[in-house]
């Protein structure tokens, strides 16, 4: 297609949302079976401030910026499918704010609390941070198998892999047709899934530099350091997706391609034609 752009998006309710140079759409598919498609125009705020796109500060901003966007594009697909009245920005906001912190206390407070609380047991700060981590990875784990056995859940991991499918369509350079991206792979390197977990990895590494200390020492500082992780692991993942072909680069993806088997589905026919319409709703015509 002609652009260096990498586009993503994200599963939402009975449909994708796409990430475009200059808009983000919606489309799901209604009750009745129709596709409804709506494209906003979107100014990062990296484009506004050059300082917010350096190398190790972008990769915080871009991880906001795709958690607000991500909340909105799902109460859109729930307002568009019918399922619920919109929310007012101060439930998304509040919204997120509660999704953040049960994210921290899930992902952050009971793993460190754990290995503080039997620190005598495990040893060294490096055993510490192994151990923490891997509880980390596991509670990431537990928590996505989980709420696989949803049944909604489900179909979101299918448009999941739908929208991994159209996206390698787009970058193999083939048209935009259901046809052509049947074929192609539900896993994709620059997933959220993978930067997750190389987030987790990472952080056995910095989260050991900070040394033991209190309980709220050890919660604090690792909470102080997490936009450093996230940058860590943004240019991570942008420099294996730009080497993919790469021995070293195969190795780093490999595990994040293993867990994103638990994240997405094999699509049918009808996710794809969502997922195509709203891939096709931001890629420029020129293109």
């Amino acid at each position: 297609m002609g652009s260096n752009f990498q586009y993503g998006g994200q599963a939402v309710i009975e449909g994708v949302m796409m990430r475009g140079p200059s808009s983000v759409a919606v489309a799901v598919r209604k009750p009745d079976g129709e596709i409804v498609v709506e494209t906003q125009p979107q100014d990062p705020p990296w484009k506004r401030n050059r300082f917010l796109s350096l190398p190790f500060i972008r990769g915080t901003v871009v991880l906001i910026d795709s958690l607000i966007i991500g909340v909105r594009s799902l109460n859109r697909s729930a307002v568009l499918t019918e399922e619920e009245e919109p929310l007012t920005d101060a439930e998304i906001f509040w919204t997120g704010v509660i999704a953040a912190v049960l994210a921290i206390v899930l992902f952050l407070v009971v793993p460190t609390g754990v290995v503080h609380y039997t620190r005598d047991i495990i040893g060294g700060v490096w055993a510490q941070n192994l151990v923490e981590g891997i509880l980390r990875i596991l509670i990431f784990l537990g928590y996505i198998i989980a709420i696989s056995y949803i049944e909604d859940i489900k179909r979101v991991f299918m448009y999941h892999g739908a929208e991994h499918k159209v996206i390698h369509t787009l970058e193999a350079g083939y048209p935009l047709s259901v046809e052509n991206a049947r074929d192609q792979s539900i896993l994709h390197p620059r997933c959220g899934t993978s930067f997750l977990l190389l987030v987790m990895i990472l952080s056995i590494i910095v989260f050991a530099a900070l040394g033991e200390g209190s309980l709220w020492w050890r919660v604090l500082s690792r909470l102080a350091v997490l936009p450093v992780v996230a940058g860590l692991g943004y240019e991570l993942i942008k420099l294996t997706s730009r080497h993919a072909d790469r021995p070293w680069a195969i190795c780093l993806m490999t595990p994040g391609l293993w867990l994103q088997k638990l994240t997405t589905a094999e699509p049918d026919e009808a996710q794809m034609e969502v997922a195509l319409e709203a891939l096709k709703a931001v890629v420029p015509t020129t293109d």
